[in-house]
């Protein structure tokens, strides 16, 4: 299996790879009293960046030792299967349908030690309704009893309101802002968007930023 092209891969030793290992810390540790085992990343209206950034923070729990689980819940526009090279036939949509999955999903080995993807599969007609059912929260529960980490991959906020659906079922989400792209106002909807149905908004992952704005 061909090495997927990631930063924390490719080039591990890099000022982003860092950044990312210093973001998967963050996470694990200034959240003592609410530890955070399901995370979901989405992005506001721009879906630039946000499923690579997901893919490399979870690599960064992988290494650090930690089983993790990436499920790409983006039934709208999947990308972690590509990112990875993997098959998406079969993965989240078909766990949400078929109950012999439950005991066995269908995750794929990413051929990275520690970390499983459970791709999208098959695409629905109402993802949001999936998302949203009391069979996803059993999804969860399941995931949550085989890895120490599940990250979730969702389209962004303002696009459809998958996000927002799922985001009360996690223990977190993160926002991806891209340097140049996302406007603040549509940022600020966003946030407003998850914290009305009382999601835990964690903070925001500011991509395409200047090595000199990243130092900062």
């Amino acid at each position: 299996m061909a090495t997927p092209n990631l930063i924390t891969l490719t080039d591990p030793r890099s000022p982003t790879a860092e950044a990312f290992r210093t973001l998967r810390t963050n996470l694990m540790y200034t959240s003592v009293e609410r530890p955070i085992q399901t995370l979901l990343l989405t992005a506001a209206a721009d879906a630039d960046d946000k499923s690579t950034a997901l893919a490399n923070l979870a690599v960064t729990f992988a290494q650090a030792g930690h089983k993790t689980i990436l499920v790409d819940s983006d039934l709208r526009q999947p990308t972690q299967h590509k990112l990875f090279g993997v098959e998406s036939r079969r993965g989240l949509t078909n766990m949400m349908l078929e109950d012999a999955l439950m005991a066995n999903p269908p995750l794929v080995d990413t051929g990275i030690d520690h970390l499983s993807l459970l791709p999208a599969g098959e695409t629905p007609p109402n993802p949001a309704d999936l998302l949203s059912s009391r069979r996803m929260d059993e999804v969860i529960g399941v995931l949550k009893a085989r890895a120490a980490y599940v990250l979730f991959d969702a389209p962004p906020v303002l696009a459809a309101s998958d996000a927002v659906v799922l985001g009360t079922k996690v223990d977190g989400v993160l926002l991806v802002v891209r340097v140049g792209l996302t406007r603040r106002d549509r940022v600020a909807q966003a946030r407003d968007a998850l914290e009305q149905v009382h999601a835990r908004v964690v903070g925001a992952v500011l991509t395409n930023a200047t090595r000199e704005r990243k130092r900062y």
